[in-house]
Formats: structure tokens, sequence, C-alpha cells
């Protein structure tokens, strides 16, 4: 029986998905594998017996990645899962940026009190006057689940849509619309964009990357919009930005001390992902990636190792291996099981980075002699029966 803690609550829709196989446990130290949210990992022990990590939505900063790898810990997430719940927040920003609706609803809520309020409005409401976000040019930086739904939403609104992605995958490229202008650089984006969103993870390449060279770029009284990761822009030189009329509107779903109540900004807590369809999403999404790999092997949406599918054992045995990415361990792999006469019908190896996985299905049960073997091998990490 496997056995699974549960660090965040985790919609019932996925939990329910967990058979007689499995029982969830309260201490982490018990379990095979982790399904988490938000709870950070970065400081907990991670115990020799923990086989695998499913977070229920698309960010992993709060996992110990790199630590994970080295232990055999597979680490997945739940890219696309929450991608229209998120979608449809950044639409309302749009609006929200170009409406000045968050500063006219709270002015009316001053004036709750006025008995000649219905008149009062229509005095005041030129003050709230905003602009249409149709016609209007709209740049989106990373066309992954999200950003590929953006685009297309804001191009039926009938806005100019600029993509960038170098690294847009075929799946996104085939769901993009045709309308969207790709272009090559980033710096086009921000001298072309009316309104600019980002997509993107935070890597060294893009922590920061909204700061006051890129601000330099920009038109005057550009909107900018962050669902993706607060550490993708620099506070300070978008405090000074925003100060000096470069940046219009600031929308962020990431609410620090420096940006909040900050003239131009509008934060929002952390929304873009809550919605309960997205919680249900991710829940099925992480608990079938966490069942395929316990019960057959099969690695889908892992951010540290390999995606490897073998479909279901339908041998006698299925041995599954985590190893290093060096040469010469298949043909170890291999010569092990020939000397100790058991025949591989099927197998598959998969790398990336520096991490490798392997599986192989074999037409005589497993023995503990051979999986010790197996491990004594230099490069190799983990060694896991599955049947």
């Amino acid at each position: 029986m496997f056995k699974v803690n549960c660090l965040n609550p985790i919609a019932n829709i996925g939990l329910d998905l967990l058979t007689n196989n499995y029982k969830v446990v309260d201490q982490f130290s018990d379990a095979d594998a982790v399904l988490v949210r938000s709870a950070a990992m970065h400081d907990l022990e991670l115990h020799p017996g923990l086989e695998a990590i499913a977070r229920a939505g698309a960010g992993v900063n709060n996992i110990p990645l790199d630590k994970c790898a080295e232990k055999g810990i597979v680490v997945f997430n739940a890219p696309g899962a929450n991608a229209n719940s998120v979608k449809e927040i950044v639409i309302a920003a749009l609006l929200l940026a170009s409406r000045d609706i968050t500063d006219g609803i709270n002015w009316v809520t001053s004036v709750k009190d006025d008995p000649d309020i219905a008149k009062l409005v229509e005095k005041k409401k030129s003050k709230f006057a905003g602009n249409e976000i149709m016609g209007k040019k709209l740049g989106v930086i990373g066309l992954g689940a999200v950003g590929v739904l953006v685009a297309n939403a804001a191009n039926k609104l009938q806005m100019e849509v600029y993509g960038y992605d170098p690294y847009i995958s075929v799946n996104a490229a085939w769901k993009l619309s045709k309308y969207v202008k790709p272009v090559r650089s980033v710096e086009e984006i921000f001298r072309e964009c009316d309104y600019i969103t980002v997509h993107v993870p935070q890597t060294d390449s893009t922590k920061g990357m909204f700061n006051k060279e890129a601000f330099a770029m920009m038109k005057e009284g550009v909107k900018i919009l962050n669902f993706s990761r607060d550490t993708l822009v620099n506070d300070d030189d978008m405090i000074e930005a925003l100060k000096a009329g470069k940046v219009s509107k600031y929308i962020t779903d990431f609410p620090n001390p420096k940006v909040v109540g900050v003239e131009g900004v509008i934060a929002i807590p952390h929304l873009g992902a809550s919605t309960g369809e997205a919680e249900d999403n991710c829940a099925i999404m992480a608990v079938n990636e966490l069942m395929d790999y316990l019960e057959n092997g099969n690695i889908k949406n892992s951010v540290n190792y390999p995606n490897c599918d073998m479909g279901v054992c339908e041998q006698t045995g299925r041995i599954a291996i985590i190893h290093k990415n060096i040469p010469n361990m298949l043909s170890q792999f291999t010569s092990t099981f020939a000397k100790e006469n058991i025949n591989i019908s099927d197998m598959t190896n998969k790398s990336k980075g520096q991490w490798a996985y392997s599986l192989l299905d074999i037409e005589t049960p497993s023995t503990e002699e051979i999986t010790k073997k197996i491990g004594e091998i230099e490069g190799v990490i983990k060694v896991r029966v599955i049947k």
C-alpha cells in the first residue's frame, strides 16, 4: 500500500481518485508520495522512502528541485490545469488597467452616505474615464499554456496581439491564433506595445527583466500585467517608472510592502489560479501523475526528471532506475540482468540534463539480489521494483 501525505488541503475530487492501494497519512516522514500546493518544502528533511512529490499547480519554487533530483525523488507539476483561470483574471486585469474601475468603485464607496449620490456620480464620473482596449497593442511574453490562451482571447477582443517565446512548444504553436504576430525579441514587445503581460517562469534570465533599462524602451503610459512571478519585476524601478508616468498602471497578483499603496498599482491577492475549477483540475492531474508513477513507473510532467512512458507493464516484472546521465549505464544494466539469466523484453531510457531514467520490463520476477547489484552500479541514484 502506498502512503500519501498532503502538505496542503487538496481538492477531494483529486483525492477520491486514490484506490484502495493508497492511504492518506498525516506524517510527512511516513509518506511514499506527497501532494503539495504552496507549502514551503526547502527546509524539510527528505527521507529515503519518499519517491515522488506532485505540485497541484504550475510553479515549483516552493520545492527543492535539485535536492530532490539528487535523492531520486521525482517532482511533478500540473501545467495547464489552471491556465483558463489565470487567463480569465488577466482579461479582467486588462479592463482594470484601462477603465479605472477600482478607483471609481472606491470613490463610490466613500460617498455612499451622500443623499444626492446619483447626481454626484454624474458630475464626477469623468474623473474615472478610461480607454477601450480594442485596437490597442498587447504584448504577451511567454506562450505556454496560459500565454496562448491570453493571446487568443485578446485577439478575439480585437486587440492587436504580439507574442514572444523563443522556446514555444509545438503543441502551443498549434493552438496559437494565426492572427497573433510573432516577434523575435522581447525588446520589440517593449517598444511596440501599449499593454504587456508576462507568463514565464523565474530563471536567471527572467528575474528582474522588468527594470529601468526595459522601461526606457517602452511607450509612455504603458500598462504592465504580472500574473507570473513577483521576482520578474524590479520593484524599485517599477515605482520610479510609475512616478515618472512611463508606466501608467501596474497590475500584479503578488502584493508586497513596496508596491501596495503606490499610485498606479492595482495589487490583487494572488487570485490567478484561485478558482474551484482550477483547484479541482490541478488536484486531478497531480494525483493521476503520482498514481501512474507509483504503479507503472511512468513519468509525465516532471520538472526534474525526463518524461518516460511505457504504459502498463504486461510482463512479469518492471524495474525503474533513476541514474546520472553518463555513458555506459544501459550496457551495465543489461549485462547485469544477463548474468542473472533474466531476459529483458522491453526497455526505454530518457535523459534530462544531468539526470536519466530507465524502465526495463523483464520476463521473470525481480529479486533482491538483482536490485542490489543494479543499485551498486556507479551513477545509479535509486532502483525501484514496479512489479
